[in-house]
């Protein structure tokens, strides 16, 4: 593919936007996803980082549905996602889209780009190929790797915060307390299917080296009222 189209910039040939995506193979495509699948989801309505991409191929850039973090840049963008132009982001989103909040440096392989939007039109069309799950945790059918915090087990299942100085003390359902350096303690909120049931925060791991964590609130209000300052 990529000698092709230096014989189309060579000669002045031109090529359908249907033969580009025809190049490529879905099921390659999936394989090389997974890499994608930390910040996009291909559920329809679950967005992660960026937006679902459940049914982006020929819509209009910056019009997913209740996505809310889209750049000025891309909101100003007046073109649709096919092969041309997926095939335009998949190489530098930046040189696409000036000042685009994407910082994903790009997919300098052909193949492989070809292979991704064939994937992508696959999830459109309601054909994208799936994977057997592997270790990790991660969903290899190509759904989020966002894990259901409702479900999560006694050890993640926070009853109680204090804070003393500078430092955390995050207790858990299963009678323990975690000290956590308040630098390394974040508090995020997540208010989508896959968020905690109100008034139940959940803990989550984070950091090479384990000694980093973030605590899910359904909701921003929750935050405040549930930490308590404290000291022994």
């Amino acid at each position: 593919m990529k000698h092709l189209f230096v014989l189309v910039s060579t000669f002045g040939l031109s090529i359908s936007h249907s033969a580009v995506w025809a190049a490529g193979d879905a099921a390659r495509g999936a394989a090389f996803f997974q890499q994608c699948a930390a910040c996009h989801s291909t559920t329809a309505g679950e967005h992660l980082t960026g937006p679902s991409l459940a049914n982006v191929w020929e819509r209009k850039a910056g019009t997913v549905a209740d996505f809310h973090r889209y750049s000025d840049a891309l909101k100003r963008a007046t073109f649709v996602w096919n092969a041309k132009t997926l095939d335009k982001w998949l190489t530098d989103p930046e040189a696409f889209i000036p000042g685009t909040s994407m910082t994903f440096p790009g997919l300098r392989d052909s193949n492989a780009r070809q292979d991704v939007i064939a994937y992508i039109k696959a999830i459109s069309e309601g054909k994208a190929p799936t994977l057997a799950q592997r270790g990790g945790g991660m969903m290899m059918n190509m759904q989020s790797a966002h894990a259901d915090l409702k479900a999560a087990p006694a050890d993640g299942q926070v009853t109680a915060i204090k804070h003393c100085a500078d430092t955390y003390t995050v207790s858990t359902a299963d009678g323990k307390n975690n000290k956590v350096w308040e630098f390394n303690l974040r508090f995020k909120t997540d208010s989508s299917r896959l968020g905690p049931t109100p008034g139940k925060p959940v803990i989550v791991g984070a950091g090479m080296q384990g000694d980093r964590a973030s605590v899910v609130f359904a909701g921003p209000g929750e935050i405040s009222g549930f930490v308590e300052q404290a000291c022994p």
